[in-house]
């Protein structure tokens, strides 16, 4: 099986922690070159200096605020102007706050909208004409298993990433003929800081404890267990290696088996 990443340079954005971090871990640990992207230059220049280099990569990184979607573009338009180019982009940025649909303003669907969707756009049309110049580049979206099964109570983080679920399936119609792939990745469960938040909240709001909380969330998951990052990290570098090449379009959860939907 060919997981060779050697010579070929990887964006990986949201990458200072969680599973921005654990997907760009792996893609160094297979030998690509790796471009972390995010807001915190201090923890940027931390992370950087953590990624693999046995095969003799020169990490680096771009500072990036993802709640701006013009300062991303400015930040890539700075790459490729500098003569770079990257044949893997993993797309991540933060999801949005919760509360239902009805509820949500405009204001915060279009914020959102942005974040996700249009910094992906940029990204992805700074980053496709060099991915065709050299037939291959991998596209991979870090979404939610939202697009197949709306979670109550994410209202906005369910409409936009649906919205971008979509956007993915069109465009990996559009690059396939260029030996370009595109592919999004829906985390269950893992064992991050956004899960500890989210199970600390809960158990907060129900006045339980942490681990009746925590217990009661494990039981909904087949595998009985949260996933590690570096599980999720490693499907990523997977679909962005060559043995994926005919990988295309999907929407792939890593849940333990928790979605129910076919």
């Amino acid at each position: 099986m060919n997981l060779d990443l050697t010579g070929k340079t990887a964006i990986v954005c949201g990458s200072t922690q969680g599973l921005g971090y654990a997907s760009a871990v792996e893609l160094a640990l297979l030998g690509a070159t790796v471009v972390l992207m995010a807001r915190n230059e201090v923890r940027l220049q931390e992370k950087v200096k953590t990624l693999d280099t046995k095969y003799g990569q020169k990490h680096s990184y771009l500072v990036a605020d993802f709640d701006e979607p013009h300062n991303v573009k400015q930040a890539m338009d700075g790459f490729i102007a500098a003569g770079n180019t990257a044949q893997i982009l993993v797309n991540n940025t933060g999801g949005p706050a919760g509360g239902t649909a009805l509820e949500a303003s405009p204001e915060a669907f279009l914020k959102a909208f942005n974040s996700h969707l249009i910094c992906n756009q940029y990204l992805a049309q700074a980053l496709v004409p060099g991915m065709k110049a050299n037939c291959f580049g991998r596209i991979i979206n870090i979404i939610s298993i939202s697009v197949k099964q709306p979670i109550p109570g994410l209202g906005v983080s369910n409409t936009i990433r649906a919205a971008v679920a979509s956007w993915s399936k069109t465009l990996a119609s559009e690059l396939g003929p260029f030996g370009i792939t595109v592919n999004n990745v829906l985390p269950g469960f893992t064992k991050t800081a956004r899960a500890a938040y989210v199970v600390e909240k809960k158990a907060a709001d129900t006045q339980r404890t942490t681990e009746i909380v925590l217990q009661e969330m494990m039981q909904e998951i087949p595998a009985r267990r949260f996933g590690l990052p570096e599980e999720f990290g490693a499907t990523v570098a997977f679909l962005s290696s060559p043995a994926a090449a005919y990988i295309n379009g999907i929407n792939l959860p890593v849940d333990g088996g928790r979605t129910s939907c076919l």
